[in-house]
């Protein structure tokens, strides 16, 4: 089978602006646009044939880069290899060198445009934040508020509401009080049975994964098919809406390149991780460790962040091995005690 490598690159400006550029209409999948970037040569190293291809494309030179996604796709007569890395710094001024159109777009705006059914987790892991900060235990709301609003300024965009104590009626009680809190500044995922309605996006466990894949639910299918562990009689009775589909941002808990694979297969839009090292709470349970983790994000086709025993100051190199961020309790949230 022929094997093709290919460099693409999500461009950030200064301003957070993202560089896109649109294929010419006689070309395939002609005017969509797309994340620059083109085929790596034989035996060259792949920040080198990045360059070369910026370069050629844009006139730029990269300065700061880390690997971002690598998203694979085998065909009947060829596998593509789409190798992402994100480029945070350079110099010259970009612009199409080769008479393409490009454009700089911000993040929220990448959805406005047309690109190729390969580029749709690029565009994902271009929007998604660096850290997924998950909800300590044994915290009131006032404390939950406090903590976030510190957070928030330390550069946490994302964040999951895990307080396994209460009541479902109670988390979803906390859950509005918090998302209106916290407004914009937070993108959220909520645990449960079921995913929310609106306004959140939904973590499932590696449990929840494992059922909902044995019966083909995938994301965007209604909710009427979940499984039985995912719907009760009195709770599809109190909502109507369970037989509309659901096309929220939806994650999935992960430990091994079975679950990952199953991430994929139900449409998960990213995965966490774990364990990559010791933690505080599990000191002696088997972990990942980093080489393992970097063979498992390589499989993975769809943005990682690592978890279990890491903090931001593993941010880089958990980057430097193609995972998108970290995730984690301790090693995210600031120092506010609970009662």
């Amino acid at each position: 089978m022929r094997r093709i490598h290919v460099m693409a690159a999500v461009i950030r400006r200064a301003d957070g602006c993202i560089l896109i550029a649109k294929r010419p209409d006689a070309a395939h999948q002609g005017g969509l646009w797309e994340f620059p970037g083109g085929k790596l040569e034989e035996g060259e190293p792949r920040l080198d044939g990045l360059a070369r291809e910026l370069q050629e494309e844009l006139g730029i030179q990269i300065t700061n880069a880390h690997p971002l996604i690598d998203i694979r796709h085998d065909y009947p007569d060829k596998s593509i290899r789409l190798d992402v890395w994100s480029v945070s710094a350079f110099s010259g001024e970009a612009h199409g060198a080769e008479g393409q159109q490009v454009r700089w777009v911000a993040p929220q705006d990448l959805g406005q445009y047309a690109f190729p059914a390969a580029n749709k987790p690029i565009v994902l892991a271009a929007t998604l934040p660096q850290r997924y900060l998950i909800t300590p235990e044994n915290y009131d709301a006032d404390q939950l508020i406090a903590g976030l609003e510190v957070a928030s300024k330390l550069g946490v965009r994302m964040a999951q509401l895990r307080l396994a104590g209460l009541s479902q009626e109670d988390y979803a009680t906390l859950a509005t009080t918090l998302m209106a809190k916290t407004g914009e500044a937070l993108v959220w995922l909520l645990k449960g049975e079921q995913p929310p309605l609106k306004g959140a996006g939904w973590h499932v466990t590696s449990a929840q994964l494992r059922e909902l894949h044995a019966v083909g639910w995938c994301k965007g299918k209604p909710f009427a098919t979940r499984p039985p562990l995912l719907q009760s009689t009195d709770e599809l009775e109190r909502r109507p809406e369970c037989d509309e589909t659901w096309d929220g941002l939806l994650a999935a808990s992960c430990h091994n390149a079975e679950e990952l694979k199953m991430a994929n297969d139900i449409g998960a839009d990213f995965a966490t991780l774990s364990p990559v090292l010791p933690t505080q709470s599990h000191p002696g349970a088997a972990h990942l460790g980093w080489e393992r983790a970097a063979e498992l994000v390589a499989m993975a086709n769809m943005p990682v962040y690592l978890l279990g025993g890491l903090s931001s100051d593993d941010l880089e190199r958990a980057q430097e091995i193609g995972a998108h961020g970290i995730a984690g309790i301790s090693g995210l949230w600031p120092a506010v005690k609970p009662r």
